[in-house]
């Protein structure tokens, strides 16, 4: 007859249950942006870690940080701002290709 490691033991115990942080220890927070554009914007959600840089933002969503200005509350805000609760920023690109 074959034996399990541990199982000439014989306690019988339930083995204690698997310890679960709180979801608060590593959640992301939610960020809309609009990009707003001469004749239409564009509305993107984007799930961030808090902390992270206005200016990696602006990259996630695929414009130039140094081209662009971002607004909170219709006040410009500075591009190494740390994002660290949901917010709503509109985005607006200040050069164009051409």
């Amino acid at each position: 007859m074959r034996m399990h490691r541990g199982s000439s033991k014989g306690s019988g115990a339930d083995p204690p249950e698997p310890e679960h942080l709180p979801l608060s220890a590593s959640s992301d927070i939610v960020v809309e942006v609009e990009v707003a554009r001469a004749r239409r914007s564009e509305v993107f959600h984007r799930s961030v870690r808090p902390g992270t840089l206005v200016r990696d933002l602006v990259r996630s969503l695929g414009e130039a940080p140094e081209g662009s200005a971002v607004l909170l509350d219709g006040r410009s805000i500075p591009l190494d701002t740390r994002l660290d609760a949901p917010v709503r920023l509109v985005l607006v690109p200040t050069f164009s290709g051409g």
